[in-house]
């Protein structure tokens, strides 16, 4: 549902406009909207884990046992995939086409390592204060604006970072910048890991 909402926005701003900012403001609205419907009614399921970098970071924090990572991730790029094929196939376009959408460079790489840094300090920073009830909100509030803060346009997420490759459209990213990405995401969740532990010793 998640890359649906991230894929298929993007094809429909695409046909609707030529105006880039534009595309960008529909592809954030939409991705915003899904998030918070996702993680409101997936949250009492699985803990709304759509992203493996926040997955990991429970797994660090001492709040999930490690066994659940690898199933947990192989769910995520699973969902991924298949949402990706069904926003291809609802839109016309072959199931699987892989994204020429270069996105490289240290800025957009420093763009993932901050998003994914600020995503994994609003949520156990909630949790940890006691305040979870409050993340169903307040991530996609961040993802929002991180959309446009940051020079990547915030994936923030491994699974999405490997699974928008399947579509060359709008939200798409080429198959060979994927790997950096997923490796920045790690970096940033890592990052801000340890900063909920600094800031938060006492929770």
């Amino acid at each position: 549902m998640l890359l649906i909402g991230v894929l298929g926005s993007g094809m429909m701003a695409e046909r609707l406009t030529s105006d880039v900012g534009v595309q960008l403001l529909a592809n954030t609205a939409a991705t915003v909207g899904v998030l918070y419907c996702i993680i409101a009614v997936f949250g009492p399921i699985s803990g709304g884990h759509f992203n493996p970098a926040v997955t990991l970071s429970e797994g660090l924090l001492g709040m999930r046992p490690w066994s659940d990572l690898l199933p947990y991730t192989a769910a995520q790029l699973a969902g991924g995939a298949g949402g990706a094929v069904l926003a291809n196939l609802m839109f016309d376009l072959d199931a699987i086409n892989f994204s020429t959408k270069v996105r490289d460079g240290g800025g957009q790489y420093l763009g993932e390592v901050i998003a994914t840094f600020g995503l994994v300090v609003v949520i156990f920073g909630l949790v940890r204060s006691g305040r979870s009830q409050m993340v169903t909100a307040a991530v996609p509030a961040y993802i929002a604006g991180a959309y446009w803060f940051t020079s990547s346009t915030s994936f923030a997420n491994p699974a999405v970072a490997v699974t928008r490759s399947l579509s060359d459209t709008f939200a798409g990213i080429d198959p060979s910048s994927s790997p950096m990405f997923v490796a920045m995401e790690l970096v940033g969740a890592l990052l801000g890991v340890a900063f909920v532990r600094y800031l938060f010793v006492d929770s």
